[in-house]
């Protein structure tokens, strides 16, 4: 049976757990409005026909909200899909020792270096082996499938550079996983024990306790992931699962109640589903560990994508593929967005007449 709206039923259940001085600033304002999205808290606009009236409640724009999540990925996607080039791409999975995931747990501010760290590896090595710049885009994630804290970047990289030397387009590039893996190891632990150095790093354990064990994981193999070429519509489908989204997916709760919760998860060696059970407190408190701070983004876009060279050179790299440069899409309205992904128009009455817009609801203090 369908769990309608298990995650704002377990926040609402568990308010006096999160929403304390304590818990992180970002964590109770996103909790808060996840509870509060499409209620009158947040206020409502209302349209009539001749004959009847409707309120449409306002969404909470949360990044952890499930539905304001799946709209924002859709207008994402639609961004995306005109900006990049028809080409092939390359998907990169960086990944670290789980040795050093509590590290990051406990300081979470190194976590927005992240994605530079991983895109400047991948362009200084096609930069070394190729002469070439590319177009990089980063998804940072946070969890792993039992939703345990495990920060790795997921990495689009188009399979062909620019040399601007030349003004040629070069494809295709070849990644070497082993080249990559050394190269993402080095600059991970060099900027790990720069951070000891400069006394930015917080840990239980003593520093040379961490000095060890950077030293350990540094004299490790590291796993790391090349998935081959792929399509911008692969990708963009598969980041959009993750982006903007709380990491579980609400279809996934199987049974919730004042005490536990129950869901499904992929077990990608036993091939089949696998069900997780946590009690409702420590559900919540693994949740909040993957809302992300404030101003801190979900994907971020670097050498060719960088916001400053995009501008400054995507008419060009469009005209070098013999490719037409696809204007920026209008952004899609929620009727409009309703109407395209569910087939639904919300502003039509029960007796098929249209309404209109006449005035606008004040939020109500819960």
């Amino acid at each position: 049976m369908r769990i309608e709206q298990p995650l704002k039923q377990i926040l609402s259940s568990t308010r006096g757990h999160w929403d304390r001085p304590a818990t992180r600033n970002a964590v109770r304002e996103n909790f808060a409005k996840m509870i509060d999205c499409r209620t009158p808290a947040l206020g409502a606009e209302v349209y009539a026909s001749e004959t009847e009236e409707k309120l449409v409640y306002h969404t909470c724009k949360s990044r952890a909200c499930p539905s304001c999540g799946h709209r924002a990925t859709e207008l994402w996607q639609r961004e995306q899909w005109a900006a990049l080039p028809n080409i092939p791409y390359s998907g990169i999975v960086l990944t670290m020792p789980d040795r050093l995931w509590p590290i990051f747990q406990q300081n979470r501010h190194l976590l927005h270096d992240l994605a530079a760290l991983g895109a400047a590896v991948i362009q200084q090595w096609v930069k070394a082996r190729y002469g070439v710049r590319v177009l990089v885009m980063v998804v940072q994630h946070t969890f792993g499938r039992r939703l345990n804290f495990n920060p790795h970047l997921h990495i689009l990289v188009s399979a062909g550079g620019l040399q601007e030397s030349e003004g040629r387009w070069i494809a295709p590039l070849t990644f070497e996983k082993e080249a990559l893996m050394h190269m993402w190891r080095y600059a991970l632990i060099t900027y790990l024990r720069e951070a000891i150095r400069s006394n930015v790093l917080r840990s239980d354990l003593g520093t040379e306790e961490l000095r060890r064990i950077l030293t350990a994981q540094y004299e490790r193999w590291w796993n790391i992931k090349l998935t081959g070429l792929t399509s911008k519509r692969h990708f963009l489908g598969y980041a959009g699962r993750y982006i903007r989204h709380p990491p579980v997916a609400q279809h996934r709760f199987v049974k919730v109640t004042d005490r536990e919760v129950q869901f499904l998860r992929k077990d990608l060696k036993l091939k089949r589903q696998m069900l997780n059970r946590y009690s409702i407190e420590e559900f919540v408190a693994i949740l909040a560990e993957h809302v992300p701070d404030r101003y801190r983004h979900g994907m971020r876009y670097f050498g060719l994508l960088a916001p400053r060279r995009k501008g400054q050179t995507s008419a060009a790299l469009f005209a070098l593929l013999g490719q037409e440069k696809r204007p920026r899409p209008p952004r899609l309205s929620w009727a409009n967005s309703l109407r395209k992904h569910f087939g639904v128009d919300p502003l039509v009455d029960s007796g098929g007449r249209s309404m209109h817009w006449i005035g606008r609801l004040s939020p109500v203090a819960s």
